[in-house]
Formats: structure tokens, C-alpha cells, sequence
């Protein structure tokens, strides 16, 4: 299989969950400007949408999207337990997780990163950002990980987008449960590994 990928991007979160599941992956770096990969490939015919992340599995077929992805990869090996089987209530309180991320985070820090973003905007946009996290925090006060004991997807997607923080600037301390969760995020060997081959720590 191959990863599109930007450095840090939403993208790290299945480069993670691939390697907590032991699964060969080729990564390919998209230049967010010129659209072209580091294997000479045009990232809009690979992907009409433009963004990472998208995955070309073994028979040609392309995935894309962040949540659907790494259910997918979570499927070839449901021993790991990083998604619960199919049908179950259990995954639908993931994909309930997922999806609040993604709508209520990922998407709340996009126009943080947009230099042309107004103040009153920015500010608007901190504050509701912050409100979503009081959520997350309210469950990681409860229990190490998303959906429990155990690491999932979801908490992948979590560690990534909430890294986004340090590159913004953007003061979470009142969050001790969320700091301690990316704490021992990071300290997942996985994670470690991902973020060395993406050239996000040394």
C-alpha cells in the first residue's frame, strides 16, 4: 500500500495506525503547492479533492479520508483491537469519536493556519475550539484512551490534530487530561517512528 502524505498533516494519523499494526507501507510526500509527489505522480489525478490524506491499496483502488481509512487499515488485523468488529455498538462509539474530531476539531483549526484569517475571526475560532475540547477532556478525565482502556484510531486522529496546537501557538494548558494523553501518545513507539519518517523529530 501507499500513503500520500504531508508532514504532520492529518495524514500522519493512518501513517500511525499502520505502524501500530505492522502493515508494509510506501510513503509518497504530496508538495501541498505544486500538487506533485515525491514519486513524480500528480496528487489530482490521484485524488480529485487535492488534500491529503488517500491510500492506494495492493489492487489499485485509492481510499481517501482520514476516519475511513483507518478503519480500514484496523480491519486487515481486528486482533489489534484499534477498531472493534463491524456492527457493533462499540464501533459505532468510535466512528461517533471520529467523527467529532473531525468536524469539531480538524476543521476548527483550518482557518487558524490561514495567515489572511481576521483577529476577530481567529479569536471566534480559539474560543469554539476550546468549548470542543472541554469535551474530550471531560472523557480523558475518565479513562487514558477514547473509547477506554485501550489506544484506537480515534486516539491517532486526536494526537495528530491536537499537535496542530504547538505549531499555532495555541495555549491548552487548562487541559491537563488532553496534555497527558498527547504526553503518552508520543511515547508510543509507533508514533515515535512515524514522526522520524516523516522528518517531524530527529
Amino acid at each position: 500500500m501507499k500513503l500520500y502524505y504531508l508532514p504532520g498533516a492529518c495524514s500522519l494519523s493512518p501513517h500511525i495506525v499502520a505502524r501500530e499494526l505492522g502493515l508494509a507501507l510506501t510513503l509518497d510526500k504530496v508538495d501541498g503547492t505544486t500538487k506533485l509527489t515525491a514519486s513524480g505522480e500528480n496528487f489530482l489525478e490521484v485524488k480529485s479533492k487535492g488534500y491529503v490524506p488517500a491510500i492506494r491499496l495492493d489492487d489499485g483502488e485509492v481510499l481517501t479520508e482520514g476516519p475511513a481509512i483507518v478503519q480500514y487499515l484496523a480491519d486487515l488485523k481486528p486482533e489489534s483491537g484499534l477498531a472493534p468488529p463491524n456492527g457493533t455498538l462499540a464501533r459505532y462509539r468510535l466512528q461517533e469519536i471520529l467523527t467529532y474530531i473531525n468536524s469539531e476539531l480538524h476543521k476548527t483549526y483550518s482557518p487558524l493556519f490561514n495567515p489572511a484569517t481576521s483577529d476577530e475571526t481567529r479569536a471566534e475560532r480559539v474560543a469554539y475550539l476550546k468549548r470542543r475540547y472541554g469535551y474530550i477532556e471531560s472523557i480523558l478525565l475518565r479513562q487514558p484512551y477514547l473509547t477506554g482502556e485501550h489506544f484506537s484510531v480515534a486516539d491517532a486522529y486526536l494526537f495528530v490534530v491536537t499537535n496542530w496546537s504547538r505549531v499555532i501557538k495555541l495555549d491548552l494548558s487548562e487541559f491537563p487530561a488532553l496534555l497527558a494523553f498527547q504526553k503518552r501518545v508520543v511515547e508510543r513507539p509507533a508514533v515515535q517512528e512515524a514522526m522520524r519518517a516523516e522528518g517531524l523529530i530527529k
